[in-house]
């Protein structure tokens, strides 16, 4: 499964390890994914997300069945 954060649809970056004499070798940031259940009233069920920080937060502002729908609309959910 890919590290993709399925409302905010944030991925792995690419990047350099510094080191003290100034050598580059890559390097990965990898996104803070956490499994989540969140309760979808409208279907009265648990749906289980994998989701960022700034996902959650995104949630708890619109409502789940909003950011779903938001995050279909650009395409992280299939």
């Amino acid at each position: 499964m890919a590290r993709v954060c399925q409302i905010t649809g944030k991925t792995t970056q690419s990047g350099h390890r510094v080191s003290h004499s100034n050598i580059k070798t890559k390097r990965k940031f990898y996104p803070n994914l956490q499994y989540k259940r969140f309760w979808l009233e409208e279907e009265k069920r648990w749906v289980e997300l994998r989701v960022t920080p700034k996902g959650m937060k995104t949630i708890n502002k619109l409502g789940l069945m909003a950011a779903m729908k938001q995050a279909k609309e650009l395409g992280y959910i299939a």
